[in-house]
């Protein structure tokens, strides 16, 4: 009987250990409520379920969705877009080149936020360390927290006379580290929200749930 009870107290991490999944040319996804460790593709989209948890999820071409409630370590991918839905959590960093960043209410980012083109919008959304963007317009919707800053790269290249990001950080919000910009920007900020140090920029103060123009 002891061999036997040790042999299944060997197994048993076995059985709860999260597998990863790869593929080429596809859609990788973990149904809600389940559970993976690293998931990866090229040319194809990463999806995670509702209340499901991975380890890392990345994709080159594709976009990557953590569903409600859908908790990660990381996420990366190379144009495509990174979406968190409402409550969901990632541990560590989120990355996307080209691609849009959104995060749903209740969502939270411990780590950095960057992109290099493309928008990245908070929604009541809380993100532990800072927002990093070079071509991207910024919106910090109302109530949503950055408790590291904002940094908008000097842009290179036969694109670099673009228009300016537009970066607005709406009512009751909060960025409690340095804006700093290293290209001209667009720098919008409520009446009521919180900023630290603004470099490389004149914030425009307004009222009301958004700006006018």
């Amino acid at each position: 009987m002891r061999f036997i009870t040790l042999a299944l107290a060997l197994a048993l991490p076995l059985t709860v250990t999260a597998q990863d999944i790869s593929k080429v040319n596809g859609t990788v996804s973990v149904d809600a409520g389940g559970h993976a460790g690293n998931l990866s593709t090229v040319n194809g989209s990463v999806r995670v379920g509702d209340r499901a948890s991975i380890q890392e999820g990345s994709t080159v071409n594709g976009a990557v969705e953590l569903g409600d409630g859908a908790q990660a370590s990381e996420l990366h991918t190379v144009n495509g877009a990174i979406a968190l839905g409402q409550g969901a959590q990632v541990r560590g960093k989120l990355q996307s080149t080209n691609g849009a960043i959104s995060l749903e209410p209740s969502s939270e980012v411990t780590g950095d936020v960057a992109n290099v083109n493309g928008a990245i919008e908070l929604k009541h959304a809380h993100v532990g360390g800072n927002i990093e963007t070079t071509s991207g317009n910024v919106l910090i919707g109302a109530d949503s927290q950055v408790d590291g800053g904002i940094t908008v790269n000097e842009q290179h290249g036969w694109n670099s006379f673009n228009r300016p990001p537009h970066v607005v950080i709406g009512p009751h919000a909060i960025v409690r580290g340095t804006l700093d910009f290293h290209r001209e920007v667009v720098l919008q900020v409520s009446d009521s929200a919180q900023i630290g140090p603004v470099k490389g920029a004149t914030a425009m103060r307004f009222s009301g749930a958004q700006p006018l123009n």
